[in-house]
């Protein structure tokens, strides 16, 4: 008997390569798409209308009826869709209120089912999540703190959306945080956003290849009951754990550029405050769904240079000491692009933008030091994998966790348990919490110890960091070897204004 799959953001790169992978096995599948309807969508499915084995909602994630026509009969929902970077940063109210709404949309259509408990939902976090993770801290896993960059809106909203999914009730929801994706267009990205990279920052890429097959297998019958509720990362695995100088020296040799030190200059990245990570865990998700294709980074780079057009790769066919000069040539217009207005770096440098520097760089000094490349280091950092203390005995199996283990989770964080009972080994039943901070909040000890949150209250937290480090262990493992002990990061209220209500 067939499945029937409800899909969302079949429209953008992950969802559409998602949708073509459940196409192909669509003797197996049902499809329902939820497209908004444009012009743009209409023409890009055209090919498929018609086909019995697809169903287009033409519709708004934001409106309920939409959504549940969806979600109406299905047996999977894939929710891939939402607002995401750039326009998320340029518009981060709409950002926020889309992705939250989304999914409190679809937990409720889900519930609206005759039997919710049939219905398994696949929601798409991502790596903002748990944000700047520069060297030395640059190995990451599940259940990290949640540590949001600054001015990361749709950070924000991911993580709100997911905390709607761990804590909706559902018996089978799974949330798989994406990295950053490599596809084909990624070659023609000219966004100001494309500086707001630490050059030793880390990466651990997952190609849109992997990230439709994901999509498809995790669909099969063969994945696992234990699967479910959980959190994971998505990866592509150690062959795309790069550091984001190697990630431009693959992109522009794709192209036949020569090294990005004649492209750019070392001033116009960012030095801190921007999402990365190498997954400690992310083999894990492989190990269960099996999705990775493995192909070698090189090659891969090289055949997404193959399907842009012929004109990106002009370079190619011309000797190295061209490539140079039409470096050379082009850099001016790079340099446009980081000074462009409101997101561009330069910008922000030439206006003293004090909270901008202060967020990505850390301090004027610190900019007036970076001239050029031969006053930066390039650094690869070490492999040899470190975890953070998530503040519980993690040898001991999950049916044995009990309040007293809660008790240690809530202290490492600063805070209180103020629950007196805990089942054994439950950890879908919210306790009671209380913050450093004095707040107290209801939360799932999975969402807890598996997911890395903690007190709604206070997200976002990325404006007052520095106190939190000092009232929270936990978090202090992610903040102070990236920060100063003594800093003091200060930030205007206007720039989270209105969001922390929405």
């Amino acid at each position: 008997m067939k499945k029937t799959v409800a899909l969302t953001g079949a429209s953008g790169n992950m969802g559409f390569q998602g949708f073509k992978e459940l196409y192909r096995f669509r003797d197996k599948y049902n499809i329902v798409l939820l497209l908004r309807d444009s012009e743009k969508n209409r023409k890009k499915f055209q090919p498929y209308i018609g086909d019995p084995a697809l169903k287009i909602v033409w519709g708004d994630l934001t409106k309920f009826d939409d959504v549940k026509a969806m979600v109406d009969g299905a047996d999977y929902v894939l929710h891939v869709g939402g607002m995401v970077s750039p326009a998320a940063d340029y518009y981060p109210k709409r950002t926020l209120k889309t992705n939250v709404t989304a999914a409190e949309n679809i937990v409720n259509a889900i519930k609206a089912q005759e039997d919710p408990d049939k219905v398994k939902v696949v929601y798409i976090g991502t790596v903002a999540e748990t944000g700047d993770r520069n060297p030395p801290i640059h190995w990451a896993r599940t259940g990290d703190p949640i540590k949001i960059s600054i001015y990361d809106h749709y950070a924000i909203s991911k993580v709100k959306a997911e905390a709607v999914f761990a804590e909706s009730g559902l018996k089978y929801w799974v949330s798989l945080r994406q990295s950053g994706i490599l596809y084909p267009a990624i070659l023609k990205n000219m966004d100001p956003i494309m500086f707001h990279v630490p050059i030793n920052g880390v990466l651990e890429w997952a190609t849109v290849e992997d990230s439709g097959r994901l999509l498809e297998k995790v669909c099969r019958d063969d994945v696992p009951e234990d699967f479910w509720r959980k959190f994971y990362n998505i990866g592509s695995g150690k062959e795309y754990r790069i550091t984001n100088f190697e990630f431009e020296e693959l992109l522009l040799g794709a192209l036949g550029l020569p090294s990005p030190k004649l492209l750019f200059d070392a001033e116009w990245f960012i030095l801190r405050n921007f999402h990365g990570q190498w997954y400690a865990d992310s083999d894990k998700l492989d190990d269960i769904i099996h999705f990775r294709a493995n192909v070698p980074i090189q090659k891969y780079f090289d055949d997404m240079a193959k399907s842009v057009p012929a004109y990106y790769r002009t370079c190619k066919a011309l000797p190295k000491s061209m490539g140079s000069l039409v470096a050379k040539a082009a850099k001016p217009f790079m340099k446009k692009i980081a000074s462009a207005e409101t997101y561009g770096t330069l910008n922000w440098k030439a206006t003293y933008n004090k909270d901008r520097i202060t967020a990505y760089f850390g301090s004027l000094d610190a900019v007036k030091k970076m001239k050029s490349w031969a006053d930066f280091e390039i650094q690869r950092p070490t492999e040899e994998i470190t975890l953070l203390d998530h503040g519980y005995d993690e040898t001991k199996p999950v049916e044995e966790l009990d309040i007293n283990d809660m008790k240690k989770v809530a202290e490492f964080r600063g805070g209180k348990l103020l629950s007196k009972k805990m089942k054994k080994g439950d950890l879908y039943t919210p306790l009671e919490w209380e913050s450093a901070r004095g707040n107290v909040f209801m939360m799932t000890p999975n969402l807890v110890i598996r997911g890395g949150h903690w007190c709604p209250e206070e997200l976002p937290w990325p404006w007052d960091y520095d106190k939190e480090a000092k009232i929270n262990p936990f978090f202090a493992q992610v903040w102070y070897p990236l920060h100063d002990e003594n800093e003091d990061n200060f930030y205007d209220e206007s720039i989270f204004k209105g969001f922390k209500d929405m």
